[in-house]
């Protein structure tokens, strides 16, 4: 078990990481006369506490309230936040903590990164998703009609503060959505991660969860200090969210919506029966992939009749470029290779190769 917390540094951005960060975060939150929370009813009521009680000398002027879930990443809860901030007469040296997962990273960002052309602001994630995905690499932004992440920028947070002590706030599906995520990185790059991952269950891995946290984020930063504004080596970390994408729009539209790891999970499974039919790739054995994935993860459940629909939706991404879809594909094993064009027909072959696989 990880005793310490690490400090990773990306840009101008530290990255304070493990067990303790809390403890040793007090001076990011210093020398601000106006500091404010962002947070929704589920943080509010189970993080907030955690984070005072860590961080009893932050002198908080208010609290910024936003309603949960995916549903309300939009443009209307950007200008609740930002028409919160005016009545708190926030200012552009005031400081903004968004205590969440990556919903609340995300749109917090935006909205501090366009208040009055930029307020300062701090990420702190309080979920497996939000510490080693959404809060690191300084992208923000909001859903645009049904579309994820349409409008955005890049916008450096002061600080990400990253400390397992909020996992213990989540429950299991939330724990497997992170997971998913991890696991990308360790199908793509870090096959010692992959080999970690590949010995337990998710179920049981309480006690590494802050080592294998810690190589996660180690893992983007490697790659987001390449390429920050994902012109070219950052798009590896699109695999599986091309079809992942377009699978968690689709069940956000219906009854029984989705985590953003559980489609991604699908759409791994997808862009991995891609990867082993590519000319000239190595991915030799997709076998063990699926085996892994289907392990933590049950395959989603849609019909061959909502394929066109999905289809439709992956045209939207901002991975779609002149109408034809791009994937990141696994060469081998622990090594992946971004921007590749995939005709629609295969994509639409792997979606029924998903459901017939069950």
């Amino acid at each position: 078990m990880q005793k310490e917390p690490v400090l990773l540094n990306l840009a101008l951005v530290h990255h304070l990481v493990g067990q303790g960060a809390l403890r040793q975060a007090a001076a990011y939150f210093s020398g601000y006369k106006k500091i404010f929370i962002l947070v929704d009813e589920n943080t509010e009521k189970i993080c907030l506490p955690v984070f005072l009680r860590y961080l009893p000398e932050v002198d908080v002027t208010g609290y910024v309230r936003i309603i949960s879930g995916e549903s309300n990443k939009n443009i209307q809860t950007a200008s609740s936040i930002w028409q919160q901030l005016t009545l708190f007469h926030a200012e552009r040296d005031s400081l903004l903590v968004n205590l969440g997962g990556g919903v609340i990273t995300d749109i917090g960002g935006f909205a501090a990164a366009t208040f009055k052309r930029g307020m300062n602001f701090i990420n702190v994630p309080t979920t497996l998703l939000g510490q080693i995905d959404a809060a690191i690499g300084s992208k923000t932004g909001v859903d645009f009609n049904e579309y994820k992440n349409q409008i955005g920028l890049f916008a450096h947070p002061k600080a990400v503060v990253i400390d397992p002590v909020f996992l213990a706030t989540l429950d299991q599906k939330q724990i497997r959505s992170g997971y998913a995520e991890m696991l990308k990185y360790a199908l793509i790059m870090d096959i010692p991660l992959l080999k970690l991952m590949g010995l337990q269950h998710l179920r049981e891995i309480n006690g590494n969860i802050g080592a294998m946290t810690i190589k996660a984020v180690s893992d983007k930063i490697s790659i987001v200090e390449k390429d920050m504004h994902e012109s070219g080596l950052r798009k590896l970390l699109n695999f599986g969210h091309t079809v992942g994408h377009a699978l968690e729009t689709f069940f956000l539209k219906t009854e029984h919506p989705v985590t953003h790891g559980e489609a991604i999970a699908a759409g791994m499974i997808c862009a991995t029966m891609i990867s082993a039919g590519w000319p000239g790739f190595e991915c030799h054995s997709p076998e063990q992939i699926y085996q892994t994935i289907d392990r933590d993860f049950t395959r989603l459940k849609f019909a061959g009749s909502d394929i066109p629909e999905i289809m439709r939706l992956m045209q939207q991404d901002k991975k779609t470029k002149e109408n034809k879809l791009h994937f990141t594909l696994l060469y081998k094993l622990g090594e992946a290779v971004p921007d590749i064009i995939v005709p629609e027909e295969k994509v639409r072959e792997s979606l029924h190769f998903y459901l017939r696989n069950q």
